[in-house]
């Protein structure tokens, strides 16, 4: 797209009002958060999963705290892990 337009994809769909609320990366590790979070209900000892839970929501705590210092993200926006379903959905 960019070779023919001389614009990338994602600045196209701002231009046209189309751009998704959140950022993309942010966007699959919440999904992936919400996935493994319903995998534990199921499954409550697995501990590797429980591990690497926490290690995605950090991973999103931290790509959030660029996104609110580069502007692309609401100063007061805060991940919560309940609510995180409906973002995802």
């Amino acid at each position: 797209v960019r070779s023919v337009t001389g614009n990338k994809i994602l600045r196209l769909l701002k231009a046209n009002g189309l751009a998704p609320a959140l950022p993309e990366d942010l966007y699959a590790l919440i999904k992936k958060a919400v996935s493994v979070r319903k995998h534990l209900e199921k499954n409550r000892k697995d501990k590797d999963s429980k591990f690497r839970l926490i290690l995605i929501e950090s991973r999103i705590h931290r790509l959030s705290r660029y996104y609110k210092r580069s502007r692309q993200l609401p100063p007061n926006w805060k991940y919560d892990s309940a609510n995180a379903s409906a973002w995802v959905s």
